[in-house]
Parts: C-alpha cells; sequence; structure tokens
C-alpha cells in the first residue's frame, strides 16, 4: 500500500511529532500543502491529512488545499490533528467537531475516512505564553506510542 502524510505544522510542530510516526510505521512520505500538486495524489492508496487545530478546525492552508483536490473514488484517507486544547477533559465529540470541516470536504471529493487521531499539544498562543503555555511535553511517549498504534492498525486493516 502506498501511503502519502499531507501536514501543515509549524508553531511548535506538535504534529510534525505525530506525522513522523504515521510517516516512518506507513514508510510514507510527508508534503507540505505548498508542495504537493493535487493530481500527485492519485498515485497513493492511502492518505493521511493532519495539522493543529486553529479555531477549532484545521489550519486553513490544509483546508484550502483540500478544497483544491480532484474527485476519486474511494480513496482512503485519514485526518489527523494536534490541539491545544487542555488535555483533561479529551472527548471525542470535541475531535468530532475540530475535524468535521476537513472530513467533510474530504468526504465530498470522494475519500473514505478510515480513521481519526487527535492529541493534546503544547500551546503557547494569546496570553497562554504569559503563564508558560499548557501541555506542555506534549506530545509527549504515550501520545507517540498512540500514534504508532493507530499507524500499525491502519496498516493491518487495509
Amino acid at each position: 500500500m502506498k501511503s502519502l502524510v499531507v501536514l501543515f505544522s509549524y508553531h511548535h510542530n506538535n504534529t510534525e511529532k505525530i506525522a513522523k510516526v504515521f510517516a516512518k510505521v506507513l514508510d510514507a512520505p510527508i508534503l507540505t500543502p505548498p508542495h504537493i500538486n493535487p493530481d500527485e495524489l492519485q498515485a497513493y492508496n492511502l492518505i493521511g491529512f493532519g495539522s493543529g487545530i486553529y479555531g477549532a478546525k484545521h489550519h486553513h492552508l490544509l483546508l484550502d488545499f483540500a478544497d483544491t483536490l480532484p474527485h476519486v473514488a474511494n480513496k482512503k484517507a485519514f485526518i489527523f490533528s494536534t490541539s491545544g486544547a487542555p488535555a483533561i477533559g479529551w472527548r471525542e465529540e470535541y475531535v468530532a467537531k475540530n475535524h468535521s470541516s476537513l472530513r467533510e470536504t474530504l468526504r465530498a471529493k470522494g475519500y473514505v475516512m478510515v480513521g481519526e487521531f487527535s492529541c493534546p499539544g503544547f500551546n503557547t498562543n494569546s496570553f497562554l505564553k504569559l503563564v508558560g503555555g499548557i501541555n506542555k511535553g506534549r506530545p509527549n511517549a504515550e501520545d507517540l506510542r498512540q500514534a504508532e498504534a493507530f499507524a500499525q492498525n491502519l496498516k493491518q486493516n487495509l
């Protein structure tokens, strides 16, 4: 199975840490939206799309890239993210809401969602920088282990 990870990560590179785990397990390159021709995605069987969460959705560059994708027939995709929200009370509904814009765009383009992954990321945005941020050290070793298990599961089941 030929896989690709499409990533936009810049602030603390939280999401890049997760993407590197996926890339290693799936033997996949990591490319950023400005460096991909959307037609190139036709060569891949599985594509992961991820970024940090900003204002309850993926980064606008990733969302804009998804809007440019051509329609496909049943191409497999997964979504991932890191979020600066407090790790306490981490809930599936929160992640599902944050992923909804990207998920809906990809489904409308013909992609079949085969999984979603998210974990906390270090956040020093806005007033949080005054207190040293939240989720310091995240993603941590356990988050990376969970990312590896997620990718192994994709690899084994697809």
